[in-house]
């Protein structure tokens, strides 16, 4: 009579490493291959690098480093996918029997992210993304469309 389990050897937990970030004034809990909605980045255009250099905190489930008030050395580095406008905000003012009234709209501009690695203070990659074969695929499109 044999046993009826498989023993699993060599294998590993992978924990997500994180670090937290600021842009804009504002503060943002990043992971690798994250896609973010921030303040709008002076001079960016789509399809460029960026890295963010102000990093308050990094680390993942078991340890974390914490900056006073940034971890020196370490950075973010991600990919801007597109630049654009929210929805727009409408605000209304009036005055009651005075027969004032002013209607105004805003739109903030934003910046679309993904974030790609995550650096820790001495420079080692705590994260990265994994980068998807979509190369593969826009050539068997091609194909297809020549033969039609």
């Amino acid at each position: 009579m044999g046993s009826d389990y498989i023993a699993i050897t060599n294998f590993t937990i992978n924990t997500m490493s994180y670090a937290v970030i600021q842009t804009g004034g504002k503060q943002y809990k990043v992971k690798s291959g994250e896609i973010l909605k921030i303040e709008k980045l002076p001079d960016s255009k789509p399809e460029t690098k960026i890295e963010f250099k102000e990093i308050l905190a990094y680390g993942d489930d078991k340890k974390i480093e914490v900056g006073s008030p940034t971890v020196k050395g370490a950075k973010v580095e991600a990919n801007i996918i597109k630049n654009g406008k929210n929805r727009t905000i409408l605000i209304f003012k009036k005055r009651r029997r005075h027969n004032s009234r002013r209607k105004n709209g805003h739109r903030q501009e934003y910046s679309m992210i993904k974030i790609n690695k995550i650096f820790s203070k001495d420079g080692k990659v705590l994260s990265e993304t994994e980068k998807k074969e979509t190369s593969a695929n826009k050539t068997e499109v091609a194909t297809k469309e020549k033969k039609k």
